[in-house]
């Protein structure tokens, strides 16, 4: 079985998390957080391994010395590097936390970025200091959960003529934003070849560049918010023939993504 994974929180948490001021052999002490999580809610001992990240690639595996004052000793660690072609998924607000449920579905599957978006059709608010608290703490738990090493980003909430600005500025830099929606005409397979051109695009170049998915609310996008994303330049596509949830519809496609990016390799 794999071993269990906890993110460190550089800017609280006082414990090296890079590869300058790491060494084997060397024992770091376990923040409070984690040392309450590891210990006392998953019983671990003395002996037991488990892994450490600090969200951006470095990963520490370490051995438990002296768990009862919170001592692991380091064994390894390594720094992965971010994957060239990005995957973000801009979520829609939706109610009965049918929108955290999204994120914490993508984050598992492997999503780099995740962006709130304020849509018209949003009946949940977002409320500065609350809500961007609630999401990041479901993107950290889903992050552990699926011993990654890259925690995925949280940008701001934007708006609808936000994202409008979202979809010019992907027309320049070479992205591709793909907004699910349940009256479009483009199909699935137009959507993996433009992925595809984008990925070959990467490896020439070696530029980084984005994949971004856009779900809406449950009352869907309205017809004025997919006219203005496409003239902005995103691809509208149906996702199958059923209507999806909000907490569903985005990790679908994500899911779809990564096996036609070779993530599933």
């Amino acid at each position: 079985m794999t071993d269990p994974l906890f993110l460190l929180h550089p800017e609280s948490d006082d414990a090296p998390v890079n590869t300058d001021s790491l060494r084997e052999g060397w024992n770091i002490t376990l923040p409070k957080s984690i040392r309450r999580h590891a210990i006392q809610a998953m019983r671990l001992h003395d002996g037991d391994t488990l892994q450490l990240s600090d969200g951006h690639g470095l990963r520490i595996h370490t051995t438990l010395v002296d768990a009862e004052q919170g001592q692991a000793q380091v064994s390894a660690f390594s720094k992965e590097e971010p994957p060239v072609t990005r995957l973000a998924l801009i979520q829609a607000l939706a109610k009965t936390g049918h929108d955290e449920q999204a994120i914490d579905m993508a984050t598992q599957i492997g999503v780099d970025t995740v962006i709130p978006w304020q849509a018209d059709r949003s009946i949940a608010k977002w409320k500065r200091g609350r809500s961007d608290r609630k999401w990041s703490q479901t993107i950290d738990a889903a992050t552990e959960q699926s011993r990654r090493a890259w925690r995925p980003q949280l940008d701001d909430c934007i708006s609808s003529k936000q994202l409008v600005a979202v979809c010019r500025r992907a027309m320049v830099f070479g992205d591709i934003v793909i907004v699910l929606h349940q009256d479009a005409t483009a199909n699935w397979e137009q959507i993996e070849q433009s992925v595809a051109h984008m990925e070959q695009r990467c490896i020439e170049d070696g530029r980084t560049r984005t994949v971004n998915v856009v779900v809406g609310p449950e009352g869907g996008i309205s017809e004025q918010e997919a006219r203005q994303f496409a003239d902005a330049g995103a691809m509208c596509t149906l996702l199958g023939h059923n209507i999806l949830r909000a907490s569903t519809a985005g990790p679908v496609a994500l899911s779809l993504l990564s096996r036609a990016m070779g993530r599933y390799a």
